[in-house]
């Protein structure tokens, strides 16, 4: 028996963000949940320096958000991926990020990405 694949998660990390293209979405935050998926190496896990910690996800998310309006969820999606991806022991990243007031017709409209070390 082997380790054939390693998966660490972040699943609905809800964060308020000033986003958005449209005159209504200035001056105000809105919510935005994140999901993150990673694959990691399959190198011993001895502690934490060995693997992910979770509370990354959050921190590098609201660095991003701190610097000021963001136009695009896509933006924001590709900024927090590609530092993700960066991550000791991180092979593969995929991003998702919802905007639950996007469009009133639908629970969530959002955008996901997938970056990959080769």
């Amino acid at each position: 028996m082997s380790l054939t694949s390693r998966r660490v998660f972040v699943k609905g990390l809800r964060v308020e963000a000033a986003i958005g293209i449209y005159d209504h979405e200035h001056g105000r935050t809105q919510p935005l949940i994140i999901d993150a998926v990673f694959d990691l190496g399959l190198h011993a896990i001895h502690g934490l320096k060995d693997t992910l910690n979770y509370e990354l996800v959050g921190q590098i998310a609201r660095e991003f958000i701190d610097r000021g309006h963001i136009k695009l969820v896509e933006t924001l999606a590709e900024d927090i991926a590609r530092t993700l991806v960066a991550l000791p022991h991180v092979r593969r990243v995929e991003v998702s990020i919802s905007k639950p007031e996007a469009l009133a017709d639908a629970d969530q409209a959002g955008v996901c990405v997938v970056y990959q070390n080769d």
